[in-house]
Protein backbone atom coordinates (compact mmCIF):
# COMPACT_ATOMS: atom_id res chain seq x y z
CA UNK A 1 0.00 0.00 0.00
CA UNK A 2 1.41 3.37 -1.00
CA UNK A 3 1.76 6.24 1.45
CA UNK A 4 -1.03 8.15 -0.30
CA UNK A 5 -3.44 5.22 0.09
CA UNK A 6 -2.43 4.79 3.73
CA UNK A 7 -3.01 8.51 4.39
CA UNK A 8 -6.44 8.37 2.69
CA UNK A 9 -7.41 5.41 4.85
CA UNK A 10 -6.17 7.13 8.02
CA UNK A 11 -8.05 10.34 7.09
CA UNK A 12 -11.29 8.34 6.96
CA UNK A 13 -10.56 6.81 10.37
CA UNK A 14 -9.74 10.22 11.86
CA UNK A 15 -12.98 11.63 10.45
CA UNK A 16 -14.99 8.80 11.97
CA UNK A 17 -13.22 9.26 15.31
CA UNK A 18 -13.72 13.07 15.07
CA UNK A 19 -10.03 13.60 15.83
CA UNK A 20 -9.45 17.15 14.56
CA UNK A 21 -5.72 17.44 15.31
CA UNK A 22 -4.86 14.17 13.59
CA UNK A 23 -7.12 14.98 10.66
CA UNK A 24 -5.41 18.35 10.16
CA UNK A 25 -1.95 16.74 10.15
CA UNK A 26 -3.03 13.99 7.75
CA UNK A 27 -4.57 16.49 5.37
CA UNK A 28 -1.32 18.45 5.45
CA UNK A 29 0.63 15.32 4.46
CA UNK A 30 -1.85 14.53 1.69
CA UNK A 31 -1.52 18.10 0.42
CA UNK A 32 2.26 17.75 0.21
CA UNK A 33 1.92 14.51 -1.76
CA UNK A 34 -0.65 15.99 -4.15
CA UNK A 35 1.56 19.03 -4.76
CA UNK A 36 4.51 16.76 -5.52
CA UNK A 37 2.39 14.68 -7.92
CA UNK A 38 1.16 17.68 -9.86
CA UNK A 39 4.52 19.47 -9.90
CA UNK A 40 5.60 20.76 -13.30
CA UNK A 41 7.63 18.11 -15.08
CA UNK A 42 6.39 15.42 -12.71
CA UNK A 43 5.13 12.03 -13.82
CA UNK A 44 2.06 12.12 -11.57
CA UNK A 45 3.60 9.44 -9.34
CA UNK A 46 5.73 10.13 -6.29
CA UNK A 47 8.59 7.75 -5.50
CA UNK A 48 8.95 6.51 -1.92
CA UNK A 49 12.26 8.34 -1.43
CA UNK A 50 10.57 11.62 -2.47
CA UNK A 51 7.72 10.86 -0.06
CA UNK A 52 10.27 10.34 2.73
CA UNK A 53 11.93 13.67 1.91
CA UNK A 54 8.55 15.42 2.01
CA UNK A 55 7.77 13.86 5.39
CA UNK A 56 11.22 14.69 6.78
CA UNK A 57 10.82 18.31 5.68
CA UNK A 58 7.35 18.55 7.21
CA UNK A 59 8.57 17.00 10.47
CA UNK A 60 11.52 19.39 10.61
CA UNK A 61 9.22 22.38 10.04
CA UNK A 62 6.88 21.26 12.83
CA UNK A 63 9.78 20.75 15.23
CA UNK A 64 11.31 24.16 14.47
CA UNK A 65 7.93 25.87 14.78
CA UNK A 66 7.30 24.19 18.13
CA UNK A 67 10.71 25.36 19.38
CA UNK A 68 9.99 28.94 18.31
CA UNK A 69 6.54 28.91 19.92
CA UNK A 70 8.03 27.53 23.13
CA UNK A 71 10.63 30.31 23.20
CA UNK A 72 7.87 32.87 22.75
CA UNK A 73 5.79 31.37 25.58
CA UNK A 74 3.04 30.15 23.24
CA UNK A 75 2.53 26.68 24.69
CA UNK A 76 -0.85 26.31 22.96
CA UNK A 77 0.67 26.69 19.49
CA UNK A 78 3.72 24.61 20.38
CA UNK A 79 1.47 21.78 21.55
CA UNK A 80 -0.45 21.86 18.26
CA UNK A 81 2.80 21.61 16.26
CA UNK A 82 4.07 18.75 18.43
CA UNK A 83 0.84 16.81 17.91
CA UNK A 84 1.22 17.23 14.16
CA UNK A 85 4.86 16.14 14.42
CA UNK A 86 3.74 13.02 16.26
CA UNK A 87 1.32 12.13 13.44
CA UNK A 88 3.93 12.78 10.73
CA UNK A 89 6.51 10.68 12.61
CA UNK A 90 4.30 7.59 12.27
CA UNK A 91 4.92 7.56 8.53
CA UNK A 92 8.65 8.21 8.63
CA UNK A 93 11.10 5.32 8.45
CA UNK A 94 12.71 4.36 11.76
CA UNK A 95 15.34 6.97 12.63
CA UNK A 96 18.87 5.81 13.46
CA UNK A 97 20.09 6.27 17.00
CA UNK A 98 23.22 8.35 17.56
CA UNK A 99 25.32 5.19 18.04
CA UNK A 100 23.99 3.59 14.84
CA UNK A 101 24.50 6.83 12.94
CA UNK A 102 28.08 7.18 14.22
CA UNK A 103 28.80 3.61 13.13
CA UNK A 104 27.41 4.24 9.63
CA UNK A 105 29.35 7.51 9.32
CA UNK A 106 32.60 5.80 10.32
CA UNK A 107 32.07 3.31 7.49
CA UNK A 108 31.39 6.14 5.04
CA UNK A 109 34.48 8.07 6.19
CA UNK A 110 36.57 4.91 5.70
CA UNK A 111 35.11 4.32 2.24
CA UNK A 112 35.72 7.91 1.11
CA UNK A 113 39.19 8.04 2.64
CA UNK A 114 38.53 11.38 4.35
CA UNK A 115 41.03 12.25 7.05
CA UNK A 116 40.68 15.97 7.81
CA UNK A 117 37.90 18.50 8.44
CA UNK A 118 38.65 19.96 4.99
CA UNK A 119 37.06 16.84 3.46
CA UNK A 120 33.67 17.22 5.18
CA UNK A 121 31.96 17.95 1.86
CA UNK A 122 33.09 14.65 0.35
CA UNK A 123 31.71 12.70 3.31
CA UNK A 124 28.49 14.72 3.56
CA UNK A 125 27.63 14.09 -0.09
CA UNK A 126 27.78 10.33 0.36
CA UNK A 127 26.24 10.36 3.84
CA UNK A 128 23.19 12.41 2.92
CA UNK A 129 22.43 10.11 -0.01
CA UNK A 130 22.87 6.88 1.95
CA UNK A 131 21.16 8.03 5.13
CA UNK A 132 18.33 10.03 3.55
CA UNK A 133 15.19 9.61 5.62
CA UNK A 134 17.02 7.68 8.33
CA UNK A 135 18.60 10.64 10.11
CA UNK A 136 18.36 14.41 10.33
CA UNK A 137 20.87 16.27 8.14
CA UNK A 138 21.86 18.54 11.00
CA UNK A 139 22.75 15.56 13.19
CA UNK A 140 24.71 13.95 10.33
CA UNK A 141 26.66 17.18 9.84
CA UNK A 142 27.49 17.56 13.54
CA UNK A 143 28.70 13.97 13.83
CA UNK A 144 30.82 14.16 10.65
CA UNK A 145 32.51 17.32 11.95
CA UNK A 146 33.15 15.62 15.30
CA UNK A 147 34.53 12.46 13.70
CA UNK A 148 36.86 14.32 11.32
CA UNK A 149 38.13 16.78 13.94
Amino acid sequence: MSLKQQIDQDIKQAMLAKNKEELEALRGIKSLILLAETEKGGSGEVASDVENKLLMKAAKQRKESADIFTQQNRADLAEKELKQLEVISRYLPKQLSEEELTSELKKIIEATGAKSPAEIGKVMGVATKQLSGKADGKMISELVKKLLA
